[in-house]
This record gives structure tokens, sequence and C-alpha cells, in this order.
């Protein structure tokens, strides 16, 4: 049975997943769930993967490809499956490093981030082939990032990051975290601090992100790329 905590946004997300499947057959394109609610496909993409991380949906990887499948309400049985890069088209998002050869890895790159307070998704999606980086390293995506506030920590505007998929961090790691009410998502240094956190930017022109409670992380940077 599916037990753990889900925000609004999250169980609107399932809802809207649950009455898409049932009507049309297939899951909706990220870019109809992010126009349902007026959000970006990135965030809508967190949020899926906080779903999946729930148990409330399940992620099936066969070969290259992932599909998504709705889970039962009581047993954690699947009640519908779908293909989201068969149904989305070129828009769909991967959520996980891919090996296409003994000596190839692709990550893919899956939206912008803003080193501001929010994502925007890019349009086409790209991969990057890091056999050599991080071979055999089963949970990474990359980001690339909008904006300078992390500029004083060697993260500028246009870098990619790449983001091992954690929802715990440590104090002083670079994190992706999405802030309440809606999730929006952005790259900062995360502090837990007595009953809040901080959210720092590494620009000392800008002011840091108090939460108050929790934020979701979805990843903590492990390594940045610049093309030069």
């Amino acid at each position: 049975m599916n037990s753990a905590p889900l925000t609004k946004r999250q169980r609107q997300i399932l809802s809207f997943y649950q009455e898409y499947v049932s009507d049309q057959g297939m899951s909706p394109t990220l870019e109809e769930v992010a126009n349902q609610f007026g959000i970006t496909k990135v965030t809508i993409f967190g949020h899926v993967e906080e779903l999946v991380r729930k148990n409330f949906l399940r992620r099936d990887r066969k070969g290259t490809s992932r599909s998504i499948q709705i889970m039962g309400p009581d047993d954690g049985t699947s009640q519908t499956s779908f293909d989201p890069v068969r149904a989305a088209g070129q828009d769909s998002f991967a959520s996980s490093s891919q090996k296409t050869s003994d000596h190839s890895l692709l990550l893919p790159i899956v939206g912008q981030i803003a080193a501001g307070t929010a994502i925007e998704a890019i349009e086409d999606q790209q991969e990057l082939d890091l056999a050599e980086l991080i071979p055999k390293h089963a949970d990474v995506y990359a980001l690339r990032v909008k904006g300078m506030s992390m500029i004083e920590d060697a993260i500028a505007d246009g870098d990619v990051v790449l983001v091992e998929r954690r929802n715990q961090a440590r104090n002083g790691e670079t994190v992706v975290a999405a802030l309440p009410p809606d999730g929006e998502v952005t790259l900062k240094r995360y502090y837990a601090e007595d009953g809040h956190i901080r959210l720092q930017p590494a620009n000392s022109s800008m002011e840091p992100i108090i939460v108050e409670g929790d934020v979701e992380i979805q990843g903590v940077v492990i390594s940045v790329i610049r093309k030069l």
C-alpha cells in the first residue's frame, strides 16, 4: 500500500495522469501536464520522479527505453503502463543514464535550471557521452544552468551540471531543490538550520532563500561541465 505523503501538487499531477490514461489509453506528454498546471515541463519531471520515489508510479527500464506504470492503491500492483518516450516524442525527458555501447555512456540533459528561482524546459532533448567521467553510474542526469547565482562556485550561465539523484543532502552540498508551494526548482547550496532550510547562492549580490520546514531534494551536483 502507498503510504508516503504527497504534496498538494503531487496529488493533482497523479490524479491528472490517472484521468488522462483512463480517458485516452496513454499518458499525457510532459508539455500537456505542464500546460494543465501552468508550470514548466522540468518541474513536472521533478514531481513525477517524486511520485516514483514514493511508489505511486513505477519506472521500468527495457533497453534504452523507459516506461511508467501507475501503481495500484492497495497492493502496489500496476494499473496501467505507458511509455512516455513513445507518447511524448521529442519533448520527453529521460531520467537516468543510458549505456549504448561498451565505450559510451549517454546522459540526458533534461532541461535548464535557473541559478535563481525556477527551471525552464528546453525544447530539444540532448545527450552527453560521459563514459570517461562516470562509467557505470546508474542514476545521474544533467541540467543546463541558467543564471549567475552560483558564479562564485564556478558554476556559470550555460554550464551543464551533473546531478546524482538523491533525496537527502549534507550541509554545504549544491542541490537541486523544489520550492514550496508549487515545486519550482532551483540550484543552491543546502544548509539545514534551526527550524528552516537555507538555500545559499554563490553570489555575494544575492540573498539566500529561506524555507521554513523542509524542501524536496531532487539531487546533488557531482560535477560541472563547461564548453570553452
